[in-house]
């Protein structure tokens, strides 16, 4: 009997060559950090660039995931989050939201904040559904938008020629409604934002909340830098608003929160049926998320109002944000005041850099800031749609989540500029 690989297909075509890479990933190349992490590294440059704390994270934090670990908390934890977690957190948010959370219904856990964003969008989005982004947005929502088949659709903020305040950055509601046609399912929110540092007031969010009830759509809105908010600002969370318990998914995000970003642990907070499907689509990413850290975040989050650390968290980051903002004011990079995150956009207009016809502006500034000034940032462009990115020619985004002795150094570097200018 003849082997079935001695007789050839006819219906069976064979290419040429072997190219085992879906069309869903080819499209992406490293991100913008890895790239100006790997210049500040190679270079000396003092890395003001990605947004990681390099300080250390409370003592009781630490001692909590010790504990943890000791205490063998050391097996697969519930894939919806590990119980002791889903209470402190429904502890802490239900005043928050203004409602009793439901712990076990209303609460999932993943893999940092990220992975939050992912599952939600593989949860609710359909291939052909388009998902609408505000720019500047975080780098990772039009992947998970894609690779889930959907469509962003972009909309920018914009601000006022020489504007000095995050908050100057507004939406257009008439150009958002524009935006949306029958396939819009989805709208992703950021307040605290990344990289604005803007925070959305409740009157803004009371538009942005009129249009989504409007045209039946959901928000997942990424709150991840809640606790990093600057007086007089208030936070309002967009769920809370009349109308928006029953179409928001909101994130938070334990690295941000307690600087210990490489736990990688972070929560969805929806309405049962929003949290139902985020799980479904949870449970085959990760399946279940580390169990000790799980435990160590649940004391934390237990331990923090009695510590008061909220308060010293925003406390701590507003003298560094300010101490920033004063460096950046002297030598003449008109920085745009941010009332939330521990990020400032900076106007680089001044800065005779040469540009290169091949290389964004921006781009090239950050280079030149990070190789000659001796003091990394980052470029806002990837943060825009391609048709949008010339609104950050002459911006640069910088972070102040760093020691004091970190930013006393750049401050000493960035004095460098005025020589230039």
């Amino acid at each position: 009997m003849p082997s079935p690989l001695s007789s050839p297909r006819s219906d069976l075509t064979v290419t040429s060559t072997y190219d085992p890479v879906a069309a869903r990933v080819r499209g992406f190349g490293a991100t913008v950090f890895a790239e100006f992490t790997a210049l500040a590294n190679a270079t000396g440059a003092v890395n003001l660039g990605q947004g990681f704390p390099n300080f250390s994270a409370p003592d009781f934090v630490k001692e909590a995931a010790r504990a943890a670990i000791a205490g063998d908390f050391n097996q697969y934890a519930r894939s919806a989050g590990h119980p002791r977690l889903v209470q402190a957190l429904a502890q802490v948010y239900s005043a928050h939201f203004g409602r009793a959370l439901d712990p076990m219904t209303e609460i999932v856990v993943t893999v940092g904040a990220t992975e939050g964003i992912f599952a939600t969008v593989q949860a609710l989005v359909d291939p052909g559904d388009e998902v609408i982004l505000l720019e500047p947005f975080y780098d990772s929502y039009p992947a998970a938008v894609t690779m889930a088949g959907g469509v962003p659709v972009y909309t920018p903020l914009r601000a006022p020629s020489g504007s000095r305040r995050a908050a100057d950055w507004t939406l257009d509601i008439d150009e958002l409604v524009a935006a949306i046609t029958p396939r819009t399912k989805l709208l992703i929110l950021n307040t605290p934002s990344n990289p604005l540092g803007k925070v959305f007031s409740r009157a803004e969010l009371a538009k942005l909340a009129e249009v989504v009830c409007r045209f039946n759509l959901t928000v997942l809105s990424d709150e991840v830098y809640e606790w990093m908010i600057y007086p007089p600002v208030e936070h309002v969370r967009i769920a809370t608003l009349p109308g928006m318990w029953e179409r928001t998914v909101t994130l938070g995000s334990a690295g941000k929160t307690f600087s210990v970003t490489g736990w990688k642990i972070g929560w969805a907070i929806a309405p049962r049926p929003l949290a139902a499907a985020i799980l479904m689509a949870h449970q085959w990413i990760p399946f279940a998320v580390s169990t000790p850290l799980q435990e160590a975040v649940a004391v934390a989050l237990e331990e923090a109002g009695p510590r008061g650390y909220f308060r010293w968290l925003s406390n701590m980051y507003l003298a560094k944000r300010d101490r920033l903002l004063s460096v950046l004011e002297e030598v003449g990079l008109a920085p745009m005041t941010p009332d939330g995150s521990y990020f400032i956009i900076v106007d680089t207009r001044a800065l005779p850099v040469p540009v290169a016809p091949d290389v964004r502006r921006d781009v090239a500034v950050c280079r030149w800031l990070t190789q000659t000034i001796g003091v990394a940032a980052i470029p806002p462009s990837p943060f825009y749609s391609e048709a949008h990115q010339h609104l950050t020619d002459n911006l640069a985004r910088f972070t102040f989540c760093k020691t004091d002795e970190m930013l006393a150094e750049a401050a000493r570097r960035l004095q460098t500029i005025k020589r230039v200018q």
